[in-house]
């Protein structure tokens, strides 16, 4: 990135600001309401009213995906209840928090009812269960937040929800285990809820989900190696899928679920036609000024040797060997008949950047995902040497 560039994106981080000042969200009284960070700064505007109010309670709210939910409801018109440890005073501090605790206490639910409960915080079936338990009799419609982790199999192409889930068998885990793997966890907890309510449970299983706001930086990885500029290693021979999803898409798709009653189970990844890793690497370059150039890396073995992994080193990327073949090639038919939509990667990389260089000059330095640009620099000089 040119040095004007960066300035323009840091400007415009700190116009962000500019939401308290006459130009911010809204509370439903017609008061100026803090901003909410990412949630609201990026924002789609001129959010039409939903066709229906519902009063919806989220478990948590102040994470990366609870922002964005709590939004877009607000947006659409819906009433907002949080219930945390207290934490929703500090991020929607003109909403009504119900402080409790996950582990146990859950008294200020009680004489409350709600047309729709969002489930976020937890891979935990106990709490799960014990949510579910106490809010059965007090809401029409309970959504859990699950993940693609949950299915055992991810080997089908297409991929789909009839795909087999963890169990204590398929995983090798004794049922007393005091801690479980996340898919395992995450697939309990949705059995949980569906025991404790019988067609009235909506499960949603997010991919990874990406965009401005995410302190994983499992994508920010790439806009912002990108955006640096230079010889690039890529992973793969560019042809390998990539499904994944914007947290704006995601969270609105939840609202919309509810709004319409919508029950059932739903893969949230996107877009519907597998993204080759060429076409994500060379849109994020299309949103930048970088002079780049990619080195496809086409030989796991060689990357293996040197340390470097699918999903971890290389985040997104996980090619399709044997046993992960549907990992990024999911029927989306279902969900987008049910109102999923995808934007455009276009938008989500220039967001992701700006919100990248609104954070501090120190977290910028250190990004939680991907290669250092040593690093980078000593596994190209390897392959090419090779």
């Amino acid at each position: 990135m040119s040095t004007t560039r960066k300035d323009f994106l840091k400007l415009s981080a700190a116009a962000g600001g500019a939401l308290g000042l006459g130009l911010g969200p809204r509370t439903l009284d017609g008061q100026e309401a803090p901003s909410e960070g990412a949630a609201a700064r990026y924002a789609r505007p001129q959010v039409p009213p939903a066709p229906r109010r519902l009063d919806i309670l989220v478990l948590g709210g102040t994470g990366f995906i609870g922002p964005f939910q709590v939004r877009y409801a607000l947006d659409r018109g819906h009433n907002v209840t949080l219930f945390n440890r207290g934490s929703g005073d500090a991020v929607f501090p003109y909403l009504e928090t119900l402080e409790g605790d996950r582990n146990g206490d859950y008294s200020a639910l009680e004489g409350r009812s709600w047309d729709l409960v969002i489930d976020n915080s937890t891979s935990r079936p106990d709490w799960v269960e014990m949510a579910a338990e106490i809010l059965k009799d007090q809401c029409d419609q309970y959504m859990y937040v699950s993940s693609r982790s949950a299915y055992a199999d991810v080997s089908r192409v297409p991929m789909s929800i009839e795909a087999p889930t963890w169990t204590f068998k398929s995983a090798g885990v004794d049922p007393s285990a005091e801690r479980l793997p996340y898919g395992l966890a995450k697939a309990e907890s949705e059995r949980n809820a569906m025991r404790i309510m019988p067609g009235r449970t909506t499960i949603v299983r997010p991919g990874l989900i990406i965009g401005p706001g995410d302190e994983t930086d499992r994508f920010t990885y790439w806009p912002v190696r990108i955006d640096r500029g230079g010889e690039v290693l890529a992973p793969g021979d560019g042809s390998d899928p990539v499904q994944i999803i914007d947290v704006r898409d995601f969270t609105e798709f939840m609202i919309r679920l509810g709004e319409d009653q919508t029950m059932g189970t739903f893969n949230c990844v996107g877009p519907a036609v597998p993204r080759p890793m060429s076409e994500l690497l060379y849109g994020i370059r299309a949103v930048t000024t970088a002079e780049t150039t990619f080195t496809w890396v086409d030989d796991l073995g060689f990357l293996t040797s040197m340390g470097v992994r699918p999903y971890a080193e290389m985040p997104v990327w996980r090619p399709p060997v044997e046993g992960s073949e549907g990992f990024a090639r999911f029927d989306l038919t279902p969900e987008i008949e049910a109102g999923l939509t995808f934007r455009p990667l276009a938008e989500t990389a220039a967001d992701t950047l700006d919100y990248h260089f609104s954070r501090p000059l120190e977290r910028q330095e250190n990004l939680r995902s991907g290669l250092s640009a040593e690093r980078e620099a000593e596994v190209l000089q390897a392959w090419h040497a090779r």
